[in-house]
């Protein structure tokens, strides 16, 4: 497909087999004034038809990226936009009404903008020990800004002028973390705006949190570097893991969200999953 008009805003939207969600995504973002925002989804080949969703909204543009991953998808999105401001969100996420609006509102031509992302239970209470589990680590997008210097992707506002500059997502490595990193030694200025809001929905079981945390240990070994003293700090950090545990558990007896029962089970699965992780690593 070609690229659209230029118009000022493009808001891409990386998107693999989650149609439901997806709906839900567009259904919440459309009600927002689009005359001057280019919507495009680029689906990885999912295996679930798009057609009654591509029915369903035709102010949207969709297209295909065959390599697989959410950086080669955003990419491509940035490739078929003109707009001089994008927009990156999740196909999983639910913006608050007023996110479009704040987003133009903040956006900057030379820096880089990360809002907070909250996270929601799509199943009724009591909470699993995965849910309990994202419900205090799942997204702490004020820590991953001003103290590790990252934004997640499922919320992140830049200028064309700066992603140029820095450059395409690198696909199997944390690309939103990478891409900060970079963005940052070029000198430009990432800045957390708590107003810009957008709902994740938490990891409701055991096989969907593992996946996630697999993939995302995966990915963090893909920035380590090459040598022995890299391969050393990756190793320490992985004997670290046990230890962990008992850093954070404070964090999750503290949590106000959750009742005694679902902090218990959250508590068994910030143990469960330090303990995977550290045999991953």
């Amino acid at each position: 497909m070609p690229k659209s008009e230029t118009k000022k805003y493009a808001v891409i939207i990386p998107h693999y087999d989650d149609v439901l969600r997806l709906r839900t995504c567009l259904e919440a973002l459309c009600v927002a004034d689009l005359g001057d925002v280019d919507v495009v989804v680029v689906d990885n080949g999912s295996p679930q038809g798009l057609s009654e969703i591509i029915a369903s909204f035709q102010m949207v543009r969709f297209l295909t990226e065959p390599l697989k991953g959410a950086a080669n998808a955003r990419n491509r999105g940035v490739s078929e936009t003109n707009a001089p401001y994008l927009f990156f969100l999740d196909s999983d996420c639910v913006v608050a009404d007023d996110w479009l609006a704040l987003a133009k509102s903040v956006v900057l031509q030379d820096g880089i903008i990360g809002g907070r992302i909250d996270v929601f239970d799509e199943t009724a209470p009591p909470r699993s020990g995965s849910q309990a589990f994202e419900a205090v680590f799942g997204f702490d997008q004020r820590s991953y800004i001003q103290d590790k210097g990252f934004s997640v992707t499922a919320n992140l506002l830049t200028s064309r002028k700066v992603f140029k500059d820095v450059g395409p997502f690198r696909h199997g490595v944390s690309e939103d973390l990478d891409w900060c990193i970079r963005a940052g030694a070029k000198g430009y200025k990432l800045l957390y705006e708590d107003r810009l809001c957008v709902g994740h929905p938490s990891r409701g079981n055991w096989r969907d949190l593992t996946r996630k945390w697999r993939r995302l240990t995966a990915e963090s070994f893909g920035l380590i570097g090459v040598g022995a003293k890299a391969r050393v700090g990756w190793a320490l950090r992985a004997l670290m893991m046990p230890v962990s545990i008992l850093v954070h558990a404070p964090k999750v007896l503290r949590c106000k969200k959750l009742s005694t029962s679902e902090k218990a089970r959250g508590l068994g699965t910030l143990a469960a999953i330090r303990m995977s992780r550290m045999i991953w690593m």
